[in-house]
């Protein structure tokens, strides 16, 4: 879908709004607004027909998968997002919310998925959350370390016990026998 397809879209669709509210609505002023928003949401926004066809793709998302709108216009969605979800909320006829990662893309993802009423479209809303993925796959990899290192210490600990104990038992018993040996010394002077 072209981008003027889309403002003809969101015209249309913010006349009938005109039509069911008692505020004024400017169809040209809305359709503006909302295209102003597509364009410039942190979120990728990506519209597919009902064969999965990609018709839309906002400036987030071709950013967010490394794409030019000229690769991804009238490509299958699964080709860049590596996920069948949208034939899964097509197949469901409803809306889907699925996470996903795309590593050569090193993307992870959430996204929305709901059928555009009145058209034959369904629109993905994808958020970014690779962030929050790495970091909590770098908490992950520190858990792993600490315990690593704490068991570590416990196994040095324990063998430092075990040495010390070792030795206290040798010197022990050397002290036993040299006692021993002290009190025969002074049980044989004193007969």
């Amino acid at each position: 879908m072209t981008r003027s397809r889309v403002r003809r879209h969101l015209v249309a669709r913010s006349k009938s709004l005109e039509n069911q509210d008692p505020i004024k609505y400017d169809s040209q002023e809305t359709a503006r607004h909302i295209s102003a928003i597509l364009e410039q949401t942190p979120n990728g926004v990506l519209l597919v027909d009902r064969e999965t066809r990609i018709h839309y793709v906002n400036p987030s998302f071709r950013q967010m998968f490394q794409c030019a709108d000229e690769q991804l216009l009238g490509q299958p969605a699964a080709q860049f997002v590596h996920s069948d979800c949208f034939e899964r909320a097509i197949a469901g006829g409803g809306k889907l919310m699925v996470k996903e990662s795309v590593p050569e893309h090193n993307v992870s993802y959430r996204v929305g998925l709901f059928p555009i009423e009145g058209e034959d479209l369904y629109c993905g809303i994808f958020i970014d959350i690779s962030e929050e993925e790495n970091a909590k796959q770098h908490y992950r990899e520190l858990r792993a370390q600490t315990l690593e290192r704490a068991q570590e210490v416990i196994s040095r600990q324990m063998k430092t016990a075990q040495e010390i104990a070792r030795l206290l038992g040798e010197t022990t018993a050397e002290t036993k026998v040299l006692l021993v040996k002290l009190m025969s010394l002074f049980e044989e002077e004193s007969k």
